[in-house]
């Protein structure tokens, strides 16, 4: 399986409304693609210099070829659904491949 790890700071004057988007139409979305067999959103408990608020959201994908799919399929499309809070935002993508699961 691969993680695809999304970090994101979020400036706090549009915190509320970027929360309600993600987990009411973002991820949704995400998950619609096929690519992906869940997600999970959490707060990154670190107090960033720059200010903002900090999530990690994980997707997860059966395989690197689900990936490469999403990439090829989705991603652009998918990405530019944030330009309502462009600028407002920093993201930073990673992808992670699991090796064990306990």
């Amino acid at each position: 399986m691969y993680i695809y790890n999304v970090t994101i700071n979020v400036e706090e004057a549009i915190h509320d409304e970027w929360v309600k988007w993600m987990k009411q139409e973002h991820i949704p979305e995400m998950l619609d693609t096929g690519k992906f067999k869940k997600a999970l959103m959490t707060r990154v408990m670190v107090t960033e210099a720059m200010g903002g608020i900090t999530y990690s959201v994980q997707y997860t994908a059966e395989s690197k070829a689900e990936l490469e799919k999403y990439y090829e399929e989705d991603a652009d499309r998918m990405r530019g659904k944030s330009k309502v809070f462009e600028g407002k935002f920093v993201a930073f993508r990673t992808e992670m491949q699991v090796i064990s699961e306990q």
